[in-house]
């Protein structure tokens, strides 16, 4: 595992939430009773034909024209959801910015900055990580932006 590795201190919070939930960033937040601006979503997008990954707060909205920006591009559309599991290796509602199947560049939303440590999925549902916002973006190589809106 890349955090071991990489010697990042991190902590799991295994949590249960309903499989029938669309909403699953809101639930983890709920679930394991943190507020939604420290649990942040992992999106896939396309911006000119590429995926790349935002990383945002869950209750919050991934802006695509910040994105692409971000990303050095002009245009992005949120990825299908099976072209994002087949290039992440995660399922959707369970979507990593770590230990993906390709590495995709990642921009993580600037709020993430204002707080010690954030709440990301660990690749599957029912797990998330919480670490640092820096060595998030250390071990993403993640840009640093503001892609979210309300």
């Amino acid at each position: 595992m890349v955090l071991t590795r990489e010697k990042v201190p991190f902590t799991t919070h295994p949590y249960e939430v309903d499989p029938k939930t669309s909403g699953y960033g809101e639930a983890v937040a709920a679930a394991l009773g943190l507020e939604p601006a420290r649990v942040f979503k992992t999106l896939i997008a396309t911006v000119d034909g590429q995926l790349g990954v935002g990383v945002v707060p869950v209750a919050r909205t991934l802006d695509l024209k910040a994105l692409a920006s971000a990303l050095g591009g002009k245009r992005a559309a949120m990825a299908e959801p099976a072209a994002a599991e087949r290039a992440t290796g995660y399922v959707t509602g369970g979507i990593s910015p770590l230990g993906q199947r390709s590495r995709l560049p990642v921009v993580l939303d600037d709020s993430a900055m204002a707080f010690e440590t954030i709440f990301v999925s660990a690749g599957k549902r029912g797990l998330q990580l919480e670490l640092s916002p820096a060595d998030l973006v250390h071990l993403t190589g993640a840009a640093v932006a503001a892609i979210a809106t309300s």
